[in-house]
């Protein structure tokens, strides 16, 4: 069973960063897709950014593209979202998900597993 594991959430001002991981329990990690995805009570699940499996290619939502930076560490079997210049409306649950050999999907159905959340919070 392949596990995903966030941290990082927390409560920071307008304008300020936090940093998400996700580290993955088993498999090759380089040979995962990985994402991550936010959920608001008054949104549906909503894609922010995602690395194909090999790292080649990214992809982000318009609203986070120059703030958020989506990288991998192979070594470390990790993915992590580096997020700037917070904005209030990106208080969300955000949750990392793999995919194995993904492409850097942008649908939350084309990831086979999920990590459990982790909230962020942006005080304005």
């Amino acid at each position: 069973q392949v596990q995903l594991v966030e941290s990082g959430g927390g409560l920071v001002q307008a304008g300020g960063s936090l940093r998400l991981s996700c580290a993955i329990s088993r498999g090759t990690f380089s040979s995962y897709g990985m994402a991550w995805f936010r959920r608001t009570p008054e949104k549906e699940r909503e894609f922010v950014a995602a690395s194909s499996w090999r790292g080649a290619l990214t992809d982000y939502v318009d609203s986070v593209k120059g703030r958020f930076t989506i990288s991998r560490d192979n070594d470390k079997n990790t993915v992590s979202l580096q997020m700037n210049s917070l904005k209030p409306e990106d208080t969300a649950v955000y949750y990392c998900a793999a995919q194995p050999y993904g492409r850097g999907a942008k649908r939350d159905r084309d990831y086979q597993y999920w990590g459990q959340g982790t909230q962020v919070t942006v005080s304005s």
